[in-house]
């Protein structure tokens, strides 16, 4: 596929506002910004220029978000067909709903402010009953084939038909009987992808679309209309974002990393989002597509089997993170896939940290030549001590307390609460003036609004980097994913956590720091990372001289754009 690039001034017949990336022809009449192209398309073409490996697309700008009468042009074929054929030349002779190689599409939403999860995505667009056969003859992989499929159709069930999940879900554990999804087979993918398509027909009363075209409609018009969905417009009003800015769509050249054993998808920060620290911090899923991590329905694992087995690979990772902090001129969050032993990078933001990770993030970068004095100034504004503090668990009378499960720690400090299961229940506690602890078995950003009404969230399922995870390490809130021995009755409005029952409104401790899960209330103190204030007024100090002899360091190349996005932090 060719390098991500902004091509050629606009020629008659293309929209203004639609713009073509690694492909050959014309594009948008308009400067590319973060406004127009919202801030996930427009760094990937900071990525691509950078000449890292991005698969070619073309973006609806946020322009088509304005109205309904926008949207509904958004969704018509004339507006992007030359905007498809140039995507189409880029693609190695792949050709949108063509039978024998077929091209698949992603669909993406991009606003130009970050608002992880809260929009919808849609892959492997273009699959049919007709196409499938095409992928298979294509690839020689029928388990991709029959795997992309299947994972369409109940996606699109859900976002585009607004299905309930767990209509899918359902049918998929029951196949898996407790093994990993990735254990089955591809008549068994086969199988399961005929049954998905007689569930749609039986809820929606219509086929499963089977014309790639209408298809690539309806889901530009789900991902356009999810700006306006209950979890974004929550977001939104949350901190403070204008719905008027609206989101782009990104339609972009399919990248497989259910393939095979040499492919997978991961989510990752260039450096840890709880304490700061360097070294890349990554989830990742051997064989699987991205949504199975960001999802949070999902548990991943490190980066240590990828680095094992992809040694090359993880090098060429490493590289490019170094290369985009530089680039970008802070710490940051991408997602990545991996097809047949071949980097793709698929997306790339500033990422949500702790006040903690803040401070030292800054510190490490103004120390390392990435960013200037004032810019690292400017982003340990008001990290006093009190908001750099964690809490942290303390023994008992010198006897350590023994926990009842273990997870992955997304973020650090300690909560106490008790267990609600939903919104309804963080709502009761709150009026009530007590504090709580969500409990659900997906890390699901459509929980955001409970969590913002508690003190931390306890998963069954999810990874460290799925987008609830984000959300919550965003808000200050403790987050503990992928407790395996985690059980949830919503009917009986209990839990189990091994062979300990407890129940709605019972009274559990999250330990963010060792990420450990204790029954009741622990005792704690107040800590703060060693050395990190003194650092910080050093950093205070040089400042105050430089101003006052009128000189500063030399400035590393800071994007003012960028530092408007600077995440939001609370106190942990």
């Amino acid at each position: 596929m060719n390098s991500l690039k902004l091509n050629a001034p606009n020629q008659p017949g293309l929209h203004p506002e639609l713009y073509l990336m690694g492909c050959a022809g014309p594009t948008g009449a308009r400067e590319p910004s973060p406004q127009r192209l919202g801030f996930k398309a427009f760094n990937l073409l900071r990525m691509a220029q950078m000449g890292l490996p991005v698969p070619p697309a073309f973006v609806l700008g946020t322009h088509f978000c304005a109205n309904s009468a926008t949207q509904a042009e958004a969704t018509q074929a004339s507006l992007w067909a030359p905007a498809l054929q140039a995507l189409e030349s880029a693609s190695a002779g792949l050709r949108f709903g063509c039978a024998a190689r077929p091209l698949l599409l992603s669909v993406r939403s991009g606003a130009p402010v970050s608002m992880p999860g809260m929009m919808e995505t849609l892959l492997n667009i273009g699959l049919n009953d007709e196409t499938v056969q095409g992928l298979i003859r294509q690839t020689g992989n029928p388990r991709l084939a029959w795997d992309a499929y299947r994972r369409l159709v109940a996606s699109f069930g859900e976002v585009v038909a607004g299905l309930p999940a767990a209509l899918f879900e359902d049918e998929l554990k029951l196949l898996c009987a407790g093994r990993d999804e990735r254990q089955l087979d591809f008549a068994e993918l086969r199988g399961l992808s005929q049954r998905y398509l007689q569930l749609y027909l039986q809820a929606t009363g219509e086929a499963f679309p089977q014309s790639a075209q209408l298809q690539l409609q309806q889901a530009i018009a789900a991902v356009f209309a999810s700006w306006q969905s209950d979890k974004a417009c929550s977001y939104r009003a949350a901190h403070g974002i204008a719905a008027a800015i609206g989101t782009a769509v990104t339609v972009q050249a399919m990248v497989f990393g259910n393939a095979g054993a040499r492919s997978g998808a991961g989510v990752g920060f260039t450096r840890d989002p709880r304490s700061g620290a360097a070294g890349l911090w990554v989830d990742f899923l051997f064989n699987a597509q991205g949504e199975d991590v960001v999802s949070g329905r999902r548990s991943a694992q490190g980066h240590e089997q990828l680095q094992q087995v992809l040694p090359q690979l993880w090098d060429e990772l490493q590289q490019a993170c170094a290369r985009l902090e530089r680039q970008m001129g802070d710490m940051q969050d991408f997602e990545f896939t991996v097809q047949d032993g071949r980097l793709f990078m698929l997306q790339t933001r500033d990422g949500k940290r702790t006040p903690q990770a803040q401070a030292r993030i800054a510190l490490d970068l103004l120390r390392e030549g990435v960013i200037d004095l004032p810019t690292a100034q400017l982003r340990c504004r008001g990290l006093d001590a009190e908001r750099l503090r964690v809490s942290r668990v303390v023994a008992l009378d010198g006897q350590a307390m023994a926990p009842i499960a273990r997870a992955q720690a997304a973020s650090s400090g300690v909560a106490m609460g008790q267990i609600v299961l939903d919104e309804a229940g963080a709502l009761a506690a709150q009026a009530a003036g007590t504090p709580a602890i969500l409990l659900r078995r997906d890390a699901e950003t459509g929980d955001s609004a409970a969590l913002a009404l508690t003190l931390g969230l306890l998963t069954q399922n999810g990874a460290r980097t799925s987008h609830a995870a984000v959300v919550a390490r965003q808000m200050g809130k403790v987050c503990l994913v992928a407790c395996e021995g985690l059980r949830i009755d919503e009917a009986r409005r209990e839990i189990r956590i091994g062979e300990l029952c407890l129940s709605e409104g019972d009274w559990i401790s999250l330990d963010g720091n060792e990420a450990c899960v204790y029954p009741g209330q622990v005792q704690t103190d107040w800590w703060c990372p060693p050395g990190l204030l003194d650092e910080l007024a050093q950093l205070q100090q040089s400042a105050t001289q430089a101003n006052a002899q009128g000189t500063a360091p030399p400035a590393a190349k800071v994007d003012p754009d960028r530092d408007a996005q600077t995440p939001q932090l609370q106190p942990v």
